[in-house]
């Protein structure tokens, strides 16, 4: 028998006909009317080849085989009822699990990290696991397989959902010994010396300059290059974090997010100062597989971190 040619309901129908013992009982407890009981009785017998119920001393009584049926049919009903009820909301305080979440080094050191530390007390059986973009694969996003990619990205596919985190302006980061400071124009910012940190989307990072020493833009360069400018860069690097140990050198300057360049001053001595031109601000996505979009523990984390986003201010 193909079971996609079988009306599950008659297995419903047959349980409460066993249970009543009558065919407008069992159309009652059902809100159908007796003929469509009674039709269903008809079918039920034609797929079991059995008559099922059989009227006796003014009531139906069930066959042999309509009683071996019963317990299976339980079973089933059972089965069906729990794969169909709505799926216990997450509890984070008894939940055990590790989210997995792919974060660039700016976004792992002013967002990511600072929510792990409120969490690890509130709820012991949560843990993290933080990739950086370079672990992480589009194919392992479509998988499901990491929770949340965190970044800038340059394009998204269409099937992914998404949020925005936040948006965040540049400053410039630098040394006190700097002489931007003292000057800090268009003029003295072309003459000086700059750390180009940039990391994007997923995946490997191919390498900015090539061997006739043109370079890719960035965020920050392309600004410069609506005004007809370029600025001189010594240091690459991929990594927001080193920008703060480079600029330990008095005549390097970095241009960084405003967060990213906050947090560095709250560890150094370094010092921020305002950009002298119009850059577009950074928006910040997270982004998470259609896969998990429903998924209970999903939809808490979504709603935590983001919340938790709103908190970190940009000044």
């Amino acid at each position: 028998m193909n079971i996609r040619n079988v009306d599950l309901n008659l297995l419903v129908y047959l349980n409460v006909l066993i249970d009543e013992q009558n065919v407008s009982k069992a159309a009652n407890k059902l809100a159908l009317t007796q003929p469509a009981m009674s039709n269903a009785l008809k079918r039920l017998r034609d797929l079991f080849d059995d008559p099922l119920l059989v009227r006796a001393a003014g009531s139906m009584t069930p066959t042999a085989k309509a009683l071996s049926l019963k317990p299976e049919i339980e079973a089933l009903l059972k089965m069906a009822e729990a794969i169909t009820q709505p799926s216990d909301m997450f509890d984070p305080t008894t939940g055990e699990l590790t989210f997995r979440i792919m974060a660039n080094d700016y976004l792992e050191s002013t967002l990511v990290a600072p929510f792990i530390t409120q969490q690890l007390n509130k709820h012991p059986g949560l843990n993290f696991d933080v990739l950086s973009p370079s672990d992480v694969s589009l194919q392992d996003m479509e998988k499901g397989s990491i929770d949340l990619a965190i970044n800038r990205f340059n394009g998204l596919p269409r099937s992914f959902h998404q949020a925005s985190v936040w948006r965040d302006n540049y400053c410039c980061l630098m040394h006190p010994a700097n002489p931007y400071l003292k000057q800090p124009d268009l003029e003295q910012y072309l003459a000086s010396e700059h750390i180009w940190v940039n990391r994007a989307g997923w995946g490997a990072e191919a390498a900015v300059t090539n061997k006739s020493g043109s370079q890719k833009l960035g965020w920050v360069d392309e600004a410069l290059w609506q005004l007809e400018q370029t600025r001189h860069i010594r240091v690459f690097t991929r990594h927001y974090m080193v920008a703060s140990l480079l600029c330990q050198a008095p005549q390097l300057i970095a241009t960084l997010p405003r967060r990213q360049a906050m947090l560095l001053t709250k560890h150094t001595e370094l010092v921020i100062s305002p950009v002298p031109f119009q850059i577009v601000p950074i928006e910040v996505k997270m982004l998470w597989s259609p896969l998990l979009h429903h998924a209970s523990p999903h939809l808490w984390l979504r709603r935590e971190l983001q919340a938790f986003a709103n908190t970190i201010a940009d000044r």
